[in-house]
């Protein structure tokens, strides 16, 4: 049988820049034998996803043949700008055709930029048809400079600030979510276009919820959640727990501490493929906080956080005794966090919607910018004790951009531990929660606060500024939706479960 050999001259120049990892100096030695060991094993693969997470903290990719991988691996990738200058609706928050206010000369246009991969990212898919393998890359500009809109550029650069005062910082992940039945296969594509999103998912709960914890409840997920605990584990995520939370169908998921980056990266793999997985099974999995269903109890992203020494390995967060309050390091960092946490707040939780979640009917949430032992509402508590010890920030929502929140929150951190040592008094655990300044209670006072404050010290001003007009075109959008239909005051609105149950 004769099969014709199509010729592709121009291949080697289709896709990035020649030699453009090499001629910029981009990867350090664990990721050069890296790539030497993925080119080695392609005959083993058919497909490879190349993904970056936008600003929205969403998983945008393209899928390569392998032999097209081979070329791109060291070269880069041509990617649009679009995931830049769109909102969460997808409409254009980011004028990329005239005055774009952004500060970065690829944006007017629309002009591409190059994604490289990170060959420590590399790894395999189980259960595909197609062997395909998945690698996260990083944005850069034409020039080899790190992109300035690049979301995990801007956790690389806090992760570098930490080792250079020898410190690492540790994550840990608890992440709440919904996982539901779909009752149609209707793509909801009716009325949809750039800012008009179509019907959310049809969806029915797997239970009644609201018995915390309960076997019974655990059990009627238990046929997507255990199989889904198999795969994570197969990709060689740190899966600890799959439990049932206190909505109908409502899920946490846990995962042993990490790096920063690796978090991150593990948050958007996790996400990414949860939905992809319910999906392929008639399910839908939803990380939007509260979704419009019957009973929903909001759903939060705990982020789990402490401090190596490197010197010395030791947590500079450590107790002594079961009973021990914070060290003076974790009452620092502490302090950090409570500081920028109004300024910040758009990281941790933004969209409308996350902000039902900081509600004060909500009695478990972190509605108090205060660090308790044990208070619930205060929106950091100190947690275990002895090397253990560590603090959890309860604020953010289960969509938020990973890297950025991540970041955030290790920024406004060291600020705290390198700040000067002065009189003031830390924030009191004793003091009544009514004497306490609340969180950001609506994304606007968020947005509000991002803008005057000092956003910009952590992200540059580009992507501050790209922040503020995405999140301002989502909240110009919501408010003229509620303007014309009047929805109910505090009520999870239709515009909401459109614009977040689907995508998130």
């Amino acid at each position: 049988m004769y099969v014709r050999s199509w010729s592709s001259p121009a291949a080697e120049g289709s896709v990035g820049r020649p030699s453009f990892v090499a001629d910029h100096g981009l990867w350090d030695e664990a990721r050069t034998a890296a790539a030497e060991r993925i080119e080695a094993s392609l005959a083993d693969v058919d497909l490879v996803r190349l993904v970056f997470g936008d600003p929205h903290g969403l998983a945008r990719s393209k899928t390569l043949t392998a032999e097209a991988f081979r070329t791109v691996l060291r070269n880069g990738m041509n990617f649009s700008p679009g995931p830049f200058v769109f909102d969460t609706g997808h409409a254009v928050a980011v004028d990329f055709l005239g005055e774009h206010g952004i500060g970065v000369d690829e944006i007017a246009g629309a002009g591409n930029f190059l994604l490289v991969p990170d060959p420590l990212t590399f790894q395999m898919l189980p259960g595909h048809d197609a062997r395909t393998a998945w690698v996260i890359g990083d944005e850069y500009l034409r020039d080899g400079t790190p992109h300035p809109l690049s979301s995990r550029a801007v956790l690389r650069r806090v992760a570098d600030r930490y080792a250079q005062h020898a410190l690492a910082p540790v994550v840990g992940l608890e992440v709440e979510w919904y996982l539901t039945r779909r009752l149609d296969d209707e793509p909801g594509n009716t009325g949809n276009g750039f800012g008009l999103q179509g019907r959310a998912p049809r969806v029915q709960a797997l239970n009644a919820g609201y018995q915390f914890n309960l076997d019974a409840h655990y059990d009627t997920l238990a046929p997507l959640t255990d199989p889904l605990a198999l795969h994570l584990l197969a990709l060689g995520l740190p899966l600890r727990s799959m439990e049932h939370e206190s909505g109908p169908g409502q899920v946490e998921t846990t995962f042993s501490p990490m790096s920063a980056l690796d978090a991150a990266d593990a948050m958007l793999l996790f996400r990414t493929l949860a939905k992809s997985w319910c999906a392929r099974r008639g399910h839908h999995a939803s990380f939007m906080s509260k979704p419009l269903l019957d009973a929903a109890d909001p759903s939060g992203w705990h982020l789990n956080q402490s401090v190596t020494d490197l010197a010395s390995g030791t947590n500079l967060f450590g107790t002594e005794g079961p009973s021990g309050g914070p060290s003076p390091q974790g009452k620092a960092y502490a302090e950090g966090l409570l500081s920028y946490a109004a300024e910040l707040c758009l990281l941790s939780v933004p969209t409308v919607n996350g902000y039902r979640r900081l509600a004060a009917e909500h009695t478990l949430a972190p509605t108090r910018l205060g660090f308790s032992q044990e208070d619930r509402s205060a929106m950091l508590r100190l947690v275990g004790h002895g090397a253990g010890a560590h603090i959890e920030n309860r604020i953010g929502e289960p969509c938020a951009n990973p890297y950025l929140n991540i970041a955030a929150q290790l920024f406004a951190g060291l600020e705290g531990l390198t700040a000067p040592a002065d009189a003031s008094a830390p924030h009191d655990e004793s003091a009544p929660s009514g004497e306490a300044a609340l969180v950001p209670q609506h994304l606007r006072e968020a947005l509000e606060a991002f803008r005057a404050g000092r956003a910009a010290r952590l992200l540059g001003q580009p992507l501050a500024a790209c922040l503020t007009k995405l999140k301002d075109s989502e909240l110009r959008r919501h408010e003229a939706w509620c303007a014309q239909a009047a929805p109910a005051p505090g009520q999870v609105t239709a515009w909401e479960q459109r614009e977040y149950f689907g995508a998130y």
